[in-house]
């Protein structure tokens, strides 16, 4: 059986060696944002939404001519975030697009990758990133040659915080007592690439989390999903494919954000 999360990392490991990942320096056009603070301070359903133009499960999702459009279209509607992927395979993202979203729209920016060197940490800050993604499984699996605390550490060293993405209860059990700001639920298994929804109150169920921030991640369909995940403890939401599939972004991002509102 193919495991996708092998597929990922080998396929990040080759564009390392290919040299997507070294970006000249750059002077920031906007100052660094709190995706967190964001989120807390959110007074609808925070939404974090995903700029993708493809995914391995549905394929191609939206022809994105620019990526400071849908942006602004997902500011528009209301998001607390936008999460860029920057994974080129399987998912079409391109790392230049971080700093053209941060360029023109003033939300906090998530680089959404599989990050397994320091290298991509630099990056994600160079471009002007507020913040960065982390798997848990992919440092458990030891792919990474640094710690999970090493790569918080040095994002943080840049001014990035970290959200750092689990699956299970027990990686979630070692993941809350990292620095990470804030930790997120994949109702994805990366593995088999199968969603469940279900899997974010499992991970969440009699977990003392103290001040730690939920994302539930992947599967979230519309406002009842987002209500649905609320209810099992999640924070915040990020969506993708859902948003990249509208034909009216901002009218879906809205949709998403006013879904503790409109029962």
């Amino acid at each position: 059986m193919v495991d996708f999360l092998d597929i990922l990392v080998a396929d990040t490991f080759e564009s390392l060696r290919n040299g997507y990942y070294n970006i000249d320096e750059r002077k920031p056009v906007h100052p660094k944002m709190s995706l967190k603070e964001a989120i807390t301070k959110c007074t609808h359903a925070p939404i974090i939404a995903e700029i993708k133009p493809a995914s391995p499960s549905s394929g191609k999702l939206r022809q994105i001519v620019s990526p400071a459009d849908v942006a602004k279209a997902i500011k528009s509607g209301g998001a607390a975030g936008i999460s860029v992927i920057t994974s080129a395979r399987h998912f079409g993202g391109y790392l230049a697009w971080l700093a053209e979203v941060k360029r023109h729209v003033d939300l906090p920016v998530l680089m959404k990758d599989v990050l397994v060197d320091p290298l991509q940490v630099e990056a994600a800050a160079k471009l002007g990133a507020d913040a960065v993604l982390l798997i848990y499984s992919v440092f458990k699996r030891g792919y990474p040659k640094d710690s999970i605390e090493g790569f918080i550490q040095l994002a943080h060293s840049y001014g990035l915080e970290v959200l750092l993405e689990v699956h299970t209860k027990e990686e979630l059990l070692d993941a809350v007592r990292t620095e990470a700001d804030m930790l997120g639920v994949n109702n994805r298994d990366l593995r088999t690439l199968r969603v469940d929804l279900g899997t974010t109150r499992r991970v969440l169920a009699n977990v003392d989390l103290g001040d730690k921030v939920v994302v539930s991640e992947s599967g979230i369909q519309g406002a009842e999903d987002v209500r649905r995940l609320r209810g099992y403890g999640a924070k915040a939401f990020l969506v993708g494919s859902a948003i990249m599939l509208a034909e009216d972004v901002e009218g879906k991002v809205r949709e998403l954000v006013m879904a503790y509102e409109n029962r």
